[in-house]
């Protein structure tokens, strides 16, 4: 039996790769997204039980690729985890009003990756 499939999207290397180690620890199959342009299909194609996904440095064409996969009635049910430099608000609001089902703060998104799993499935 196949372990459950996570599709990550980053470009920033920290915390990206270690994300990438945490959730294998965890018992997940990583596979690694490399253009935003093309994570909609990316997602299509492989639907995984979950995504995560980095909003920096390209902030819009990530929140639309959150867009586009929730509103897809293909993809629409697969929770998102989005992580980024919260400061001001405004990048959070975004991101919930694109669709992620959860958005955490870079700081912490490693030390809490397993909760944050554990809830984004919770959610859903």
């Amino acid at each position: 039996m196949n372990s459950p499939l996570v599709l990550i999207n980053y470009q920033n290397l920290m915390p990206g790769s270690r994300l990438v180690h945490r959730l294998e620890e965890l018992g997940f199959r990583v596979k690694s997204a490399s253009r935003s342009s093309s994570l909609a299909d990316q997602v299509r194609e492989l639907s995984p039980m979950v995504m995560v996904c980095d909003l920096e440095p390209d902030m819009d064409q990530n929140l639309e690729a959150i867009r586009t996969i929730k509103g897809d009635l293909q993809t629409q049910h697969i929770p998102i985890l989005a992580y980024a430099n919260l400061g001001d608000g405004f990048l959070e609001e975004s991101a919930r009003l694109a669709g992620a089902t959860l958005i955490a703060d870079r700081s912490g998104v490693l030390s809490q990756l397993p909760n944050l799993i554990d809830h984004i499935l919770e959610v859903h």
